[in-house]
């Protein structure tokens, strides 16, 4: 028997996911605030389309070939994409995460027959980061192969050919503002070169976690940090391929108490339970709104399922640990307050 619309690997569950509008945010803002919903992917977060685009291309490339095993340095999302799309497709899989990453991550790499090597978190100079471990592992081993997600650029081009023409269709080619953290930079450069490509007028404001580079890289040419955040996977303190095609125009950085507020409120008014990247994405968006005025439709990244930030974001003793027990803001004094920052907060990025 045929079924016309049945899949026959979880890999074609990957992609399409859909637009949903964040009604609160765009009730108070007078914009259309707008998240893809990347934590329907099947792995559970928008890095399945990396690691797919990733492994595909290394195969018809010739670097990647049956029996090989997949090794990735990674903070966790691009692991467990990259386990699921090695399980489906026959390979084998080594991920090098660095300790101190949220359990939840470490569980369903496992869960998907990946072999985890955890190392001690530390600078990228030391030579025991896990970026270099798994980089020296791959190389001194004739059966593997290094994806390598921060300079293989297959990572950028799964989002200029699949999720940035996705947002193009579901918003029928209106988009004003697309808004999106970065870590490796897959994510923004794909989406802000094909986006930008339809409408030369779109503005792509980069959102950075407190403490990150990305930022201050932006504004002065420098990466330097200052602070600390407990988002994980994104803000990285280093220039990167992937990162390198972005085509972003402005640039904020916004404290773990906003996504914390923020996270909260979606929660309470729109059922929405995201994850900590997710709800810096979503006050990005907010912050966005307030200053580009109303009638704007802005988009961003629901970008994996909030489960895998349950024991930090949403863990009253762990927030509380880190000195996050103060009253949470309301939404209306959060917008006013991002409308009336000094514009000096936005760095405006030359092309």
């Amino acid at each position: 028997m045929e079924y016309p619309s049945l899949s026959s690997n979880i890999i074609q569950l990957i992609g399409h996911t859909d637009l949903l509008r964040i009604g609160s945010l765009s009730t108070l803002s007078g914009c259309e605030i707008l998240i893809k919903c990347e934590q329907q992917n099947p792995g559970g977060s928008i890095k399945d389309r990396a690691a797919l685009q990733l492994v595909t291309d290394a195969i018809e490339s010739g670097k990647l070939k049956p029996g090989m095993t997949i090794v990735e340095g990674t903070a966790g999302n691009t692991g467990i994409g990259l386990a699921l799309v090695a399980k489906a497709l026959g390979f084998n899989m080594l991920v090098v995460m660095p300790k101190g990453q949220a359990p939840e991550k470490e569980q369903m790499i496992t869960l998907y027959g990946a072999k985890l090597m955890l190392v001690d978190a530390c600078p990228f100079a030391n030579p025991d980061h896990f970026y270099h471990t798994a980089k020296r592992l791959a190389e001194g081993n004739d059966d593997y192969w290094w994806a390598d997600q921060f300079e293989n650029t297959s990572n950028a081009k799964a989002h200029y050919l699949h999720t940035g023409p996705e947002i193009w269709q579901q918003t029928n080619g209106h988009v004003d503002a697309l808004v999106s953290v970065a870590g490796t930079g897959g994510t923004i450069a794909g989406n802000s070169r094909y986006l930008s490509e339809q409408n030369p007028a779109l503005q792509t404001w980069l959102v950075d976690p407190d403490g990150s580079g990305i930022y201050a890289y932006l504004k002065t040419g420098q990466y330097a940090a200052s602070g600390s955040s407990f988002t994980e996977g994104i803000g990285i303190m280093r220039l990167v391929e992937n990162f390198r095609q972005a085509k972003i125009d402005k640039a904020i950085t916004l404290p773990d108490l906003d996504l914390i507020a923020i996270a909260h409120h979606v929660q309470e008014q729109d059922g929405i339970v995201l994850g900590s990247s997710s709800a810096l994405n979503i006050a990005g968006a907010l912050y966005a709104a307030a200053k580009m005025g109303k009638g704007n439709t802005i988009v961003t990244f629901y970008c994996d399922v909030a489960e895998r930030s349950s024991s930090k974001l949403y863990s009253e003793q762990y927030l509380a640990s880190k000195g996050f027990n103060q009253p949470i803001e309301s939404l209306e004094d959060m917008f006013r307050r991002y409308k009336n920052q000094p514009n000096a907060a936005v760095v405006k990025v030359a092309h």
